[in-house]
């Protein structure tokens, strides 16, 4: 393990990275768990519980604002502002007296928690070789799903013992202890004291040269008439809305068409996301083997992500089996197909596009993908008392082969990569 003996520093910093994004979807996938407890407590239907998510996904369309504030402000007192805030404002869901209220602060805390993805991504290109990219964006994408799968069990251990309002609280107060450790411990690369000067020159002679930072600040302009932006993007907006169909979705979906009840959903709902974990770290494992048999590294990513749209065809069955069991094994199937071909296309960003553009390019994509999601979810409101779930798994099922055709023949290498590892 020679990347290792010249230096870790730059695993301790995406580490912390996967810690932010752990909280960032626990925050996020709290209102999901505690959402049977509210619709009584705050008298909302399904069609209200879509629109609140509707309005966070749409908060969290303003990525591209989100992307551009990191990359000209950069990544350490960005990242500290947008995190406190959602910090500040999770813990203000338990003032709520209405779900209207409630829509609105969720609203506001999907534009704050916005910065995740770009910011993310953003540590992955400045601090890692090419090489190992793909690696480092699967390991805090974990968070994604660890983050997801911690707040049945939380939430559910909260609103029994204690109330709704408690859950909102605990994960808002974990998201200001992080925001706080970031501002302590996180320096960019040329700027931080406990950096090398072998971990260093690794990470500076693996970087693609033609993808070093500009001075120049990105121009939105000229990124939205790349192809490769929209060879990444519209892939995002057809694949994220089986992540906020598992994220927003699942445990009504137990509950009402399932019969779980709030114990069986701590016990249950956090596998489809256990499942996830593992999908984070098979899609950089994929992509260096495909490598290994001599693909290029952004051809190897294509077929990684087609390997998992063909996996989450699997979805299209959880509707009709009768088991419910075998129910929750489809789903778990879903999210580790989702997670697979997602950290992939995310991490395409940092291969196509400069440094000084990744945060942009990732926000705007990321707009894209939470359009797909708020479009979904709505749908999914506005319709599921008359038509049922079924129809919803089932586009789920196709959409993301129709993203990878689309990855095929919109995105174009840049320039020649030869790295040997994912």
């Amino acid at each position: 393990m020679a990347r290792f003996k010249i230096g870790g520093l730059r695993w301790g910093i995406i580490a912390l990275v996967t810690v932010g994004t752990i909280i960032n979807y626990l925050t996020r996938s709290t209102l999901s768990v505690a959402a049977p407890t509210l619709m009584t407590s705050l008298h909302m239907s399904e069609k209200d519980y879509g629109f609140i998510t509707g309005l966070f996904q749409f908060g969290i369309m303003l990525q591209p604002v989100a992307g551009f504030v990191l990359d000209v402000v950069r990544l350490r007192m960005g990242m500290f502002l947008f995190t406190l805030a959602w910090g500040l404002i999770t813990m203000a869901h338990a003032l709520a007296g209405n779900w209207q209220t409630l829509a609105w602060l969720r609203g506001l805390q999907g534009f704050a928690e916005g910065t995740a993805q770009p910011g993310g991504l953003k540590v992955v290109s400045e601090w890692f070789p090419a090489k190992e990219r793909g690696f480092a964006g699967g390991l805090y994408n974990v968070g994604a799903s660890v983050g997801s799968m911690l707040a049945p069990p939380l939430v559910a251990w909260a609103i029994l013992y204690y109330n709704w309002q408690a859950a909102f609280v605990i994960t808002g107060i974990l998201a200001v202890l992080w925001a706080l450790l970031w501002l302590l411990c996180y320096r960019p690369p040329r700027e931080h004291p406990a950096l090398g000067a072998a971990e260093r020159a690794y990470i500076d002679d693996g970087q693609e040269k033609h993808l070093a930072a500009s001075a120049e600040r990105p121009s939105l302009r000229k990124i939205l008439c790349t192809r490769n932006f929209w060879g990444i993007a519209i892939p995002r907006f057809l694949a994220d809305p089986t992540w906020g169909t598992l994220v927003f979705w699942l445990p009504l979906y137990l509950s009402k068409v399932r019969g779980f009840d709030l114990k069986q959903i701590a016990i249950f709902g956090w596998l489809p996301f256990v499942a996830a974990d593992l999908g984070c770290l098979f899609g950089p494992f994929l992509v260096g083997v495909f490598q290994r048999f001599g693909l290029p590294l952004v051809n190897a990513r294509r077929l990684t992500f087609a390997a998992g749209a063909v996996m989450m065809m699997g979805i299209v069955f959880v509707a009709s089996v009768k088991n419910p069991y075998l129910a929750i094994a489809l789903l778990c199937l879903a999210g580790f197909a989702h997670q697979t071909l997602s950290v992939t296309v995310i991490t395409l960003s940092s291969d196509l596009f400069r440094q000084s553009e990744v945060a942009t390019v990732t926000g705007l994509a990321g707009t894209a993908a939470n359009l797909g999601a708020l479009l979904f979810s709505v749908a999914i409101g506005s319709l599921v008392a008359t038509t049922g779930y079924a129809p919803f798994f089932f586009i789920l099922g196709g959409v993301d082969l129709l993203g990878a055709l689309l990855l095929w023949l919109l995105v174009k290498p840049v320039a020649p990569i030869s790295e040997n590892n994912g």
